[in-house]
C-alpha cells in the first residue's frame, strides 16, 4: 500500500507541475508573449516539462528515503516556461500575473479536489489518503512558490508590486537564489511550512490525523 501509495503521490506531483507551469504559459500568452506555446510548453506531455534534477532525480531520492522509513514528503519542480518580457504588453504588471498564475492554479487544484474529499464522503479508503496528498502537495508547491525569493513566483509578483528601485534590487538576488533556498531548507525552517500545509490539508478535507500515521 505504501508503493501504491508514494507512486500515486508522484503522479499527482508530477501533474501538478506540468499544470503550474502550463499556467505561466498561457498567461504570458494572454499578455502577449506566445513563446510557450511557440516552445511546445502548453501540454500535458510531461517529456517537455520533465528537469533532470527536479522532476527525476530529487522525486526519485525522496521516494527511496520514504521506502526506507525516512519521514518527509515528496516535491519537485518542472522546467520553467520561456517568457519572453519583451514581448509583454507592459512588462512589469505583467510578469506578475504571470507568476501568480501558477500557484494559483495549485490553489485551483487543491480546493478542487477538497471538495471531491467532501462530496464523495470518503472514510478510511486508499481513495481518501490519494486525494489528501494531492490537496497537500498542491497547498505545498503553491505556497513554496509564492516565497518572494527569485527565481520563485513570489518575487515575481513582489516585483510588479514595488517600486522600480526595489524591484532591482531584488532582482539582483536571483543568482544567489538556490543557495539561499538551500540554506533555508538545511535550517529546517520550511518544516514549519510543511507543517502548516498538513493542518490547512486537514481543515480543507476534515481529514482525521489517525489515519495519517
Amino acid at each position: 500500500m505504501k508503493v501504491l501509495l508514494l507512486f500515486s503521490s508522484l503522479i499527482i506531483l508530477l501533474f501538478s507541475i506540468i499544470l503550474h507551469e502550463c499556467a505561466h504559459g498561457l498567461a504570458a500568452e494572454h499578455h502577449g508573449d506566445p513563446t510557450a506555446r511557440q516552445a511546445g510548453r502548453i501540454t500535458l506531455n510531461p517529456i517537455p516539462h520533465l528537469d533532470p534534477i527536479g522532476s527525476i532525480l530529487l522525486p526519485f531520492i525522496m521516494i527511496m528515503m520514504s521506502l526506507f522509513g525516512a519521514p518527509g514528503f515528496i516535491f519537485g519542480w518542472a522546467k520553467p516556461v520561456p517568457i519572453n518580457p519583451y514581448n509583454l504588453n507592459d512588462p512589469k504588471r505583467d510578469m506578475m500575473w504571470i507568476g501568480l498564475a501558477g500557484p494559483a492554479t495549485n490553489f485551483s487544484i487543491a480546493l478542487l479536489l477538497a471538495l471531491l474529499f467532501r462530496v464523495l464522503a470518503f472514510q478510511a479508503s486508499l481513495a481518501a489518503i490519494i486525494l489528501f496528498y494531492g490537496v497537500t502537495i498542491n497547498l505545498l508547491l503553491a505556497i513554496f512558490n509564492l516565497i518572494p525569493i527569485p527565481p520563485l513566483d513570489g518575487s515575481r509578483i513582489l516585483t510588479g508590486i514595488l517600486p522600480e528601485e526595489y524591484s532591482y534590487r531584488l532582482s539582483r538576488i536571483e543568482p544567489f537564489g538556490f543557495i539561499i533556498l538551500i540554506i533555508l531548507l538545511i535550517s529546517g525552517i520550511f518544516n514549519f511550512i510543511f507543517m502548516g500545509v498538513l493542518k490547512l490539508s486537514i481543515l480543507l478535507t476534515g481529514m482525521p490525523w489517525g489515519l495519517l500515521g
